[in-house]
């Protein structure tokens, strides 16, 4: 068993959850609410439900991969770690292009996706 990815996996799950649970009531709710065309608003909606899936699916395979000594782990491994560190770069960009005081923490979603891409890359080691 690969303890890295597991931490990983674990991590990632709960920050699905942590995605469709708070997001769901602090983002998706107000978007709904909002005054965007229905357009917009419903591909919003339609995106914020694939970003959840996209991260459960992400924290099965890291268990997946966990779990047992699969043939080309290393490779689907490094995708998920630059998956997550892709994630983690554009909160990172759009919280510091905001221009707002203490941007590293008005967004925090990138320091609980980091994370995810580093344990994920010391398990390849």
């Amino acid at each position: 068993m690969n303890a890295w990815f597991l931490a990983a996996g674990i991590t990632a799950g709960a920050i699905a959850t942590i995605h469709a649970v708070a997001g769901g009531r602090d983002v998706v709710r107000p978007l709904l609410a909002g005054n965007l065309p229905d357009e917009p608003r419903r591909v919003l909606h339609a995106v914020w439900h694939m970003v959840t899936a996209d991260l459960a699916l992400a924290a099965v395979a890291l268990i997946w991969l966990a779990l047992g000594d699969r043939t080309g782990s290393d490779t689907i491994a490094w995708l998920l770690a630059a998956h997550f560190m892709a994630y983690s770069g554009v909160f990172l960009v759009v919280s510091l292009a905001a221009g707002r005081s203490k941007p590293l923490l008005r967004l925090p979603q990138w320091m609980l996706l980091f994370p995810v891409s580093v344990l994920t890359a010391a398990g390849t080691a």
